[in-house]
Formats: structure tokens, C-alpha cells, sequence
């Protein structure tokens, strides 16, 4: 369900981004390597082993996510995994200015509804294709100062869902894949600024922070790759959403 295939993968430079591009390619996908950075991108791509594409986008401006669709119109693109996203702030909601709170919205769930826009129409014309649109735990449970991103995450399980009754009739797939805290740079951004809040170590914040999870664990960087080609080989799977967070959830 994967060889053969083209996947465009959004924030692709780093992060889960890579993960999901370095996972997608080792499968046998040819990788369509999308973000703002394309020095990032090309790091990205010289870790693939199969073919890759590098294309810049910022997936909140409509005009350049016209622009990378018309520069591949050439692709037939059957895989969009909107990976690209944003932390927010880390602070109570009224210390929040409106362009913070207005800046995660942008790429979180503007860009996915962009990107979704312009790569839906070829897939629903050819009657097959897959869209991952990546979630979070944090949209299904509390998350002290970090409203702007929880709420942008909840709001990516609305529009997955809805979306997917949409075009599920024309052979169209849509899920979310909902990863917990995943070990790298964005959650070491996180403990550092528990840590600082708190005035403990930032060992000490990510220990607690991890013993949320059943697994008493974070999760990994190519778990969530995985995740991902997992979920493409699961034909069945549509309008679902997949918990990957070492069991945070059910505690």
C-alpha cells in the first residue's frame, strides 16, 4: 500500500517530519519533502535512501501553497501527511496577545485546511488516496498553559473527521494520528521552561512529565514513523484517530 506511491510530508525538515519522511522512504515511498527551511529539508533528504523532492512551502500563506502545488502538478501525489505545526506559547491564557494565540491557529489548523485544499481535488478525481493529519494527546486532555496548541490540536480532530465523511464516498482516507510526548527538541523546549517555572531540574520535569504515561515513558521519533506507515497499510482505517502517546491517555 506504500511502494510505488508519492507522499508529500509537511514540515518535513526535522522532528517528526523527518521521522515520518525517513519511514515513509523506507518503505518504498518516493518522499515529497515540504517546509520553510529548505537547507533543513536537504538534511532531511540526504538521510533517505529512495527518491525525494524537495519543495518550499509555508503552509499558512494560501498564495505559496498554490505555488508548490502548481510547481507539482507533475507528482501524483496519493499520500498527504500534514506533519508541519507549531508550540505556542507556554503561559496562562490571559497573559496570551491575540497574534500569539492567532499564530499557532495559522499553521496548526489554516495550514492543514490549505494544504488539504489544494492536494484533495487530484486524489478525489482518481478515486484513491490517503490524508494523515497529525494530532496530539494534548487535544483529548488537559495541558496547563498551553491552550493555543490544545485547542488548535482539538480542532484538527474536528476537521479530520468531518473531512473524512466528506470524501470517504470517493475513495478517499483521512486520519490523525495523536502522538503523546515525543522525545527531541520541542519537549526539551517544554522542560526547560517547566524546569525554570518550577525551579527544579529539567530531569526532574521530564520525569514527571513522562509518569503521566502508563509506560512511564516518552515516546520516540521513529515510533511515530512507524506509526505512520503502519496506519497506510490498514486499509479499513478511516475517520479514526490513533492514540500514540505510551498510554498517557488512559491514565
Amino acid at each position: 500500500m506504500i511502494e510505488g506511491r508519492t507522499a508529500l510530508v509537511t514540515g518535513a525538515g526535522n522532528g517528526l517530519g523527518r521521522a515520518i519522511a525517513v519511514a515513509l522512504s523506507t518503505a518504498g515511498a518516493r518522499v515529497v519533502l515540504a517546509g520553510r527551511g529548505v537547507d533543513a529539508l536537504e538534511q532531511t533528504r540526504a538521510q533517505l535512501d529512495g527518491p525525494a523532492r524537495v519543495a518550499a512551502v509555508d503552509v499558512a500563506d494560501p498564495d505559496s501553497v498554490a505555488a508548490v502545488a502548481r510547481s507539482l502538478v507533475d507528482e501524483t501525489i496519493s499520500i498527504l501527511v500534514n506533519n508541519a505545526g507549531v508550540p505556542g506559547p507556554v503561559k496562562p491564557l490571559v497573559e496570551i496577545e491575540p497574534d500569539e494565540w492567532d499564530a499557532v491557529f495559522a499553521v496548526n489548523v489554516r495550514g492543514m485546511y490549505l494544504m488539504c485544499r489544494a492536494f484533495l481535488p487530484p486524489m478525489i478525481e482518481r478515486g484513491s488516496g490517503d490524508v494523515i493529519n497529525l494530532a496530539s494527546v494534548s487535544g483529548k486532555r488537559p495541558l496547563a498553559l498551553r491552550t493555543p496548541y490544545t485547542a488548535s490540536k482539538m480542532a484538527v480532530l474536528g476537521l479530520s473527521t468531518t473531512l473524512g465523511a466528506e470524501v470517504g464516498p470517493a475513495g478517499v482516507r483521512v486520519n490523525t494520528l495523536s502522538p503523546g510526548p515525543v522525545r527531541g527538541p520541542r519537549m526539551a523546549r517544554n522542560f526547560r521552561l517547566e524546569a525554570e517555572r518550577l525551579g527544579i531540574t529539567e530531569e526532574a520535569a521530564e520525569q514527571a512529565f513522562a509518569g503521566r504515561a502508563a509506560l512511564n515513558r516518552l515516546v520516540e521519533e521513529d515510533e511515530v514513523g512507524a506509526a505512520v506507515v503502519a496506519m497506510l497499510h490498514m486499509t479499513g482505517l478511516h475517520c479514526a484517530d490513533i492514540d500514540l502517546s505510551a498510554g498517557m491517555v488512559a491514565r
